[in-house]
């Protein structure tokens, strides 16, 4: 069956990031973030390369990504981080698949405590240094310190947080956040200490501390929210033209009239929108790179379909492939047009795109 569009996952270039990231960590150790399925690239299929980099250490978000992520690596012996640490019931299957909670408030202390009903579990204490979102705050963590009965059969393998605008390298919260952090991080000294996202690794070593947490920047996207030459693209979405036609002056294009044609106009169909990832937002100043040159969008996005300007391209003819991102369009570039980022983005490209795996 002939496919209208592909994804391409280049794992040499995942593991060419992961290797940028590292160095830039100064050798920290690189615990990959593969939550919502690695960005929506197969966390399998990502974790089992970058095990092979050298990678020991994961985070996941949902239960169920733990313990796939866990049946995916079989017997090797890596360190799962769960992210939502110890929701209502979830404690017998945090353990049974052999997975570490992120442990985010003081009742979820008290769950896993009374949990282990006698033996000693892992854990991560999760600090909030600024950003509102998950964490105890930074009294609650002094509070279990003077009251070390709630830790009683805990092991603290770490301290973490996560930092909010490291993608702004000025913005004044990050060294307030690190200051907090470093505070939080004496309370558990003999702990590891991670608080360093992508963007937070290239802030420079003062965040680094024992572990980054990288994401984005291992998926091609760039730490500062736009591309970055050290990051190489992994994905490559692409889609074949159905069909093109040509718009007489006057005449619009796509649900809502959005964009009439102001001379004759030629226009290439394209087998993809938004049921496939593509931001219904993308027009108008989202763009598509087909015969080394970039096309623009005309007219809103449908759901399995967008119009490209194609006037004066000899090439655009059906069956030909146009990217929609990739090497020439990078992600953060797309993202952008679109109103978006480049997390979104890469977390809505639907699977019915074929799927090309290369590697060396």
């Amino acid at each position: 069956m002939t496919q209208t569009s592909r994804l391409t996952l280049d794992l040499d270039a995942l593991a060419a990031n992961h290797a940028v990231l590292k160095a830039a960590a100064g050798g920290t150790e690189i615990a990959p973030a593969v939550k919502a399925d690695a960005y929506g690239l197969g966390a399998g299929l990502v974790a089992d390369r970058l095990w092979a980099e050298g990678a020991r250490t994961f985070y996941v978000a949902r239960l169920s990504e733990g313990v796939a992520l866990r049946r995916a690596l079989g017997d090797r012996s890596a360190t799962i981080h769960l992210l939502d640490g110890v929701t209502p019931g979830s404690a017998p299957t945090i353990e049974a698949a052999g997975l570490v909670p992120v442990l985010n408030s003081l009742p979820q202390v008290e769950a896993w405590n009374a949990h282990a009903r006698g033996r000693t579990l892992d854990a991560v204490l999760h600090v909030d240094t600024g950003m509102n979102r998950l964490g105890l705050r930074l009294e609650e963590a002094q509070v279990l310190v003077g009251a070390m009965d709630r830790l009683k059969f805990l092991n603290i393998t770490q301290v973490m947080s996560h930092l909010a605008c490291a993608s702004e390298p000025d913005h004044p919260l990050n060294a307030r956040q690190l200051a907090r952090f470093a505070e939080a991080a004496a309370l558990f000294p003999n702990a590891r200490h991670s608080l360093a996202n992508s963007a937070g690794i290239f802030l420079g070593g003062d965040y680094h501390f024992d572990q980054c947490r990288p994401g984005i920047s291992l998926y091609g996207g760039g730490p500062l929210d736009a591309p970055d030459a050290r990051i190489k693209t992994v994905v490559t979405l692409e889609a074949s033209i159905l069909q093109t036609r040509v718009v007489p002056r006057g005449e619009s294009i796509g649900y809502g009239a959005t964009f009439t044609a102001t001379d004759t106009t030629r226009i290439a169909i394209v087998a993809v929108g938004y049921a496939d990832g593509v931001p219904r937002a993308a027009h108008p100043k989202g763009k598509v790179w087909f015969d080394g040159a970039r096309r623009p969008i005309l007219g809103r996005v449908s759901m399995d379909l967008l119009a490209v300007d194609v006037t004066d391209c000899d090439a655009a003819r059906p069956g030909a492939m146009m990217q929609i991102i990739g090497p020439d369009l990078p992600l953060d570039e797309a993202a952008a047009a679109a109103g978006t980022t480049a997390y979104e983005l890469l977390t809505r490209i639907a699977p019915r795109a074929e799927r090309v795996v290369k590697s060396r």
